[in-house]
């Protein structure tokens, strides 16, 4: 590939079309964004979170930056743990959650009337509004592929993290077994991008999802990315065979 080319699904394109395609793409389905995701899975992706959120281990008082976190789901269920933290030790200072993602569409889908504490940011993940060593905990779920500079955004994960800080990236990935690759591939192809345009009208965009998940590095070769951008105790755990995988490190 070029090296001034990113991908796009199975195509390779400038970055700065990369950056306006996936604004569109998140942009057209961000209504129905939950509910697709709830379909594709059969729910799964809500235990793959439950577990993300139980290694993040919130604790009252603590900052978390949730980027590509537009519905503000992440957000929300790390809050809540840090209370019942907090409730069952009858103390603790309140949880702030920032809910960072560059699509205004998402972040403005995402809105609930009982969020407290939430703040919504609009920004690249690549060039964080946030100060060096503010967070406790960076998230992101699903969304690092989507990322036009991934390193970069790395980097920017590292950076606002405070010594002893917790990241957590889950992400669809690579399968265990080749067979079921293959057997995967197959059902994503001919079914997720059919959904997408009878739920969202918009069966474009899930043939894109589906390729940039394709196109996205291994495991072991994403975890080489998360070390070469500063983080240290990198591991990564596969959920479901490998259909998706939570990648962890700590800023030491």
């Amino acid at each position: 590939m070029d090296e001034d080319k990113v991908s796009f699904g199975f195509e390779d394109v400038s970055r700065d079309e990369k950056s306006r395609r996936v604004k569109g793409v998140f942009a057209s389905v961000a209504g129905k964004y939950d509910l697709m995701n709830d379909l594709m899975s059969a729910g799964v992706h809500r235990l793959w979170k439950a577990n993300m959120i139980a290694w993040l281990n919130p604790q009252p008082g603590e900052t978390l930056i949730d980027v590509a976190g537009g519905t503000g789901d992440v957000a929300r269920a790390f809050q809540k743990r840090a209370g019942d933290v907090g409730r069952r030790r009858k103390a603790g200072a309140e949880t702030m959650t920032f809910v960072s993602d560059i699509n205004e569409a998402m972040l403005v889908a995402g809105i609930k009337t009982s969020d407290q504490n939430m703040p919504r940011v609009a920004a690249d993940a690549a060039a964080l509004p946030f100060p060096d060593r503010s967070a406790d905990a960076v998230s992101i779920s699903f969304g690092i592929r989507n990322v036009v500079e991934i390193d970069r955004a790395l980097c920017e994960f590292r950076r606002v993290l405070k010594p002893g800080g917790r990241f957590a990236c889950l992400e669809f990935s690579h399968m265990t077994h080749r067979v079921l690759q293959d057997a995967y591939d197959k059902y994503s192809f001919a079914v997720i991008p059919k959904l997408g345009e009878l739920v969202t009208g918009d069966r474009a965009s899930y043939q894109y999802l589906i390729e940039s998940i394709r196109r996205f590095p291994n495991q072991e070769d994403f975890a080489r990315r998360i070390a070469a951008a500063g983080f240290s105790r990198v591991g990564y755990q596969n959920y479901s065979g490998g259909i998706a995988a939570l990648h962890t490190g700590w800023a030491v």
